[in-house]
């Protein structure tokens, strides 16, 4: 098929009299006559070289590239930001891994945009980078695909597989004297062994198995290794796919619908993907044009069985999913439980389900064998938490699906590690963290040290961890985020003391605070957040984002 080059987008900048300027210029960067008739395909690639899962984004991209030109059209590249998460964890610079979602998304609109691009591809990974691309591919609605780079391989020690997670776990396990500091160390350099986005199901692979769901890449692309042939000959296919769509004029808002929607969200609580898809599919959503809440992630939660259970909440990593079927064997399970959307790749949901097959009945389990009969995520509402809150429930153990305890107040991450490390946290606690969210952080950074230390600690079945920020995707245990209104905005975090007590009941969806609604008042008038001295984009994030419960998204 072939729409001719007057009905290109491009054509709009290279022909004509009055576009020779702009031609000239593009021949500077090699293009030919004959290269102005054909398809234009941006390609935004988020290679650099510290973050692990983008080191060999340069290589996919040229595959990708290899694709576009080989399909009859012409790429051009540019690059886009991408934040390591664990190398900002714990630090102020961890403010900007969220915000810088908006950044991306914000980059590619304008790059492509400016630059009159027919259709893009976006090569991705990891937790910010991968939704800021959705956001852009549904704010332009131009023919576009994505490309996840792929998960690592776990590392291993004295027969323990492990991943980023095990690190931060093994601070606490130190701390306690449960390993050696000779295990400390052969754990720290042996548990990221090389490229890919972190082994277990975090964030950024939860992302990558989505961006499958909604029918953004193509088949088996979420789970297929950075390292593997697989996703080299993925790259080239998904550059060829490009100038199809393009050619077919075949836009994501005719393939990504609320059905989709639903997909990803059934497919999330079914894998027990990471909490931060409560931010991130609300965000991508919002840019297709279509509203998903909080009540949306629950209500499909209570109907959709747990059947993979990846790290941190079980034993098993990314590469025994991709092993075991990847996401088309877990929509093989779930098949009559899905709508049958398109993809970009041309087959339906349905038809990608039928084809596919489980090779280990184990690691993705069918629906009379399930590991809970309830999705990874749950919806949490009371007076703490009045526009909802969520916890991963799928790594929740059962003795603490209720909880009462005394609450252990924190106005700062750092301050709450350090009572954790000191000893301080018994059994029983709720640890507070608060002024944490969007505006109060800002940024609403991850607390995955926290997270692991109770673990690694031994109190990670024991002791409940509630704050106003958010969590990795590498969180286990009794942890609810995205406490909404945050403690900046009034909410009812604000509020607490130490020794108040804290109830929460995951079954009921409940969680709350023993305290009065005229105690709660008085104590918000006399509340006041931590003083900070902001500039540059992060004041302008603090001034301009919303909710945690509505995405976390700059008004527009």
């Amino acid at each position: 098929m072939n729409i001719g080059s007057s009905k290109l987008r491009s054509s709009e900048m290279n022909a004509g009299q009055s576009r020779a300027a702009a031609r000239g210029l593009l021949r500077a960067t090699g293009l030919k006559d004959e290269d102005f008739d054909k398809p234009l395909i941006a390609v935004a690639n988020s290679f650099n070289t510290i973050v692990p899962g983008h080191i060999l984004m340069d290589k996919l991209t040229l595959e990708v590239k290899r694709g576009i030109e080989d399909a009859g059209g012409i790429a051009y590249e540019f690059g886009v930001p991408g934040i390591c998460d664990g190398i900002a964890m714990g630090l102020p610079g961890m403010r900007y891994s969220l915000p810088s979602r908006e950044i991306v998304a914000d980059a590619v609109e304008a790059m492509i945009e400016a630059h009159s691009a027919d259709g893009w591809v976006g090569v991705t990974n990891c937790d910010k980078i991968t939704p800021g691309m959705l956001m852009a591919c549904g704010r332009l609605d131009l023919p576009s695909v994505m490309l996840t780079a792929g998960p690592m391989m776990p590392g291993e020690y004295n027969d323990r597989r492990l991943d980023v997670i095990s690190i931060f776990e093994a601070v606490g396990e130190l701390t306690a004297g449960r390993i050696s500091e000779n295990d400390f160390v052969e754990i720290e350099k042996r548990a990221c062994p090389g490229p890919g986005s972190c082994a277990g199901l975090f964030t950024a692979n939860t992302m990558s198995c989505l961006t499958e769901a909604l029918g953004l890449s193509v088949t088996g692309c979420g789970t297929a290794h950075a390292i593997s042939e697989r996703k080299m000959q993925m790259a080239y296919e998904t550059g060829k796919l490009a100038v199809k769509l393009v050619l077919e004029q075949t836009k994501p808002r005719s393939v990504v619908t609320r059905k989709s929607f639903e997909n990803a969200l059934r497919i999330d609580n079914a894998i027990g993907g990471s909490t931060n898809t409560c931010l991130h599919l609300v965000a991508v959503a919002k840019e297709f044009g279509i509203d998903l809440g909080l009540k949306e992630f629950d209500a499909i939660s209570r109907k959709t069985k747990h059947i993979v259970a990846l790290r941190p909440g079980g034993l098993h990593f990314m590469i025994d999913l991709d092993d075991a079927g990847g996401i088309p064997g877990v929509m093989s399970v779930l098949a009559s439980e899905l709508h049958d959307e398109k993809t970009v790749a041309g087959r339906t949901i349905r038809e990608i389900a039928d084809e596919a097959k489980v090779t280990n009945g184990e690691v993705i389990r069918d629906l009379d064998n399930a590991y809970h009969e309830e999705g990874g995520i749950a919806v949490l509402y009371g007076n703490l938490a009045e526009d909802g809150c969520v916890v991963k429930q799928s790594a929740v153990v059962q003795s603490m699906r209720r909880f009462e305890g005394p609450a252990r107040v924190f106005d700062s991450e750092t301050g709450a590690t350090r009572a954790m490390l000191d000893g301080k946290i018994r059994k029983g606690d709720a640890v507070i963290v608060r002024y944490q969210g969007p505006k109060g952080a800002p940024g609403m950074p991850e607390m995955l040290g926290p997270t692991s230390i109770l673990t690694g600690l031994g109190l990670g079945e024991h002791v409940a961890l509630v704050t106003d920020g958010r969590f990795s995707g590498g969180t286990r245990g009794l942890c609810v985020g995205h406490v909404s209104p945050e403690a900046f905005s009034g909410g009812a975090l604000a509020a607490l003391r130490d020794g108040d007590i804290i109830r929460i009941n995951l079954d009921e969806r409940e969680i709350e605070v023993l305290m009065s609604q005229k105690e709660m008042k008085a104590r918000l008038k006399q509340a006041k957040a931590p003083e900070q001295e902001l500039r540059g984009y992060l004041l302008r994030y603090r001034e301009g984002v919303s909710s945690a419960s509505e995405g976390a998204v700059l008004d527009r």
